[in-house]
């Protein structure tokens, strides 16, 4: 689906539309594949990536809730080497961006991920420093100026592809952590990842989910979402990729409006396996419905009242 239209570019990488498959909802691609075409994907940001295969936490590790989800998966992965051998020459089948989605418990193993995946085919990184349901690690380095403007820096360091981070809501000014990884190298900003939550069984007395806590997505975040990615649209010069609750073109023209110059979908990918490709048909839609020769035509167009 290669349309003028709908083609963007993110630090240099050119998608032919501006819909990316989020991580942690998409898996690998492979279940997928079997429902949808992923040549007509702008991108697909892969599950997120360790060093090495983690088990991830002890279910229950999902709860419904009103309007979205609430997960504490823990980053169960196969590790960065089986992502390399098994996993990546599947995904190079298709005509689509791959972006790497890393995570860690400290600076080092960011550094040595970013390296070992720099000579693959991958097309970006995302640096994952912002997942809530991690007990050590990830989101300690995102919810501070020091620690993105530090593992930004670093991690650059070992970086030959565009470098995406990844930011957490979980904060009390967004707007400073995206100026800090700015300033430390990031080529694009993605945001939001899932707000902290919780869920209680009133009859157990106990949380729900094993870990307690868990990251909530899905459409109740949405109004933050675009909020958020507005706010760091307007400090930073950098590309941002916006996410959080989006189920239709509609949605995600919201946050093209706002600032961001792609869209990430995640949990509505479970309720509806074609939702990617409908997004990207609505968008267009939307598009020729209103004479726009480009999807820049609307790219933090907002008019505030």
């Amino acid at each position: 689906m290669t349309d003028s239209l709908l083609k963007v570019e993110i630090a240099g990488i050119k998608l032919k539309n501006p819909v990316i498959a989020a991580s942690g909802t998409f898996g690998f691609g492979r279940e997928y594949s079997e429902f949808i075409d992923l040549n007509k994907l702008g991108g697909i940001s892969v599950k997120g990536l360790t060093l090495k295969p983690r088990e991830g936490n002890k279910p229950p590790r999902i709860a419904e809730t009103p309007a979205g989800i609430l997960n504490s998966i823990g980053l169960q992965n196969p590790g960065v080497d089986a992502f390399i051998k098994d996993e990546l020459p599947f995904l190079k089948q298709f005509d689509t961006a791959i972006i790497a989605n890393i995570a860690g418990n400290t600076i080092e193993e960011y550094c040595e991920l970013a390296e070992k995946l720099s000579d693959t085919d991958i097309d970006a990184f995302e640096l994952n420093v912002s997942c809530p349901n991690v007990k050590e690690g990830c989101v300690a380095f995102g919810n501070t100026v020091e620690g993105i403007s530090k593992i930004t820096k670093q991690v650059k360091k070992y970086c030959k592809k565009p470098l995406i981070v990844k930011l957490t809501p979980n904060v009390t000014d967004i707007k400073e952590i995206a100026m800090a990884a700015e300033a430390n190298g990031a080529d694009a900003i993605s945001l939001i990842n899932t707000i902290l939550g919780m869920a209680i069984d009133i009859h157990k007395r106990r949380p729900i989910l094993a870990n307690n806590f868990g990251g909530l997505s899905g459409p109740a975040v949405k109004p933050i979402a675009v909020r958020m990615t507005y706010e760091v649209a307007s400090v930073v010069k950098i590309p941002v990729i916006g996410m959080g609750g989006i189920t239709s073109g509609d949605d995600a023209i919201e946050f093209f409006l706002a600032g961001a110059s792609a869209v990430m979908v995640g949990t509505w990918n479970f309720v509806n396996p074609y939702a990617c490709i409908e997004i990207i048909n609505q968008i267009k839609s939307y598009l020729t419905m209103y004479k726009y020769k480009s999807i820049y035509d609307i790219i933090g167009k907002i008019q505030l009242n």
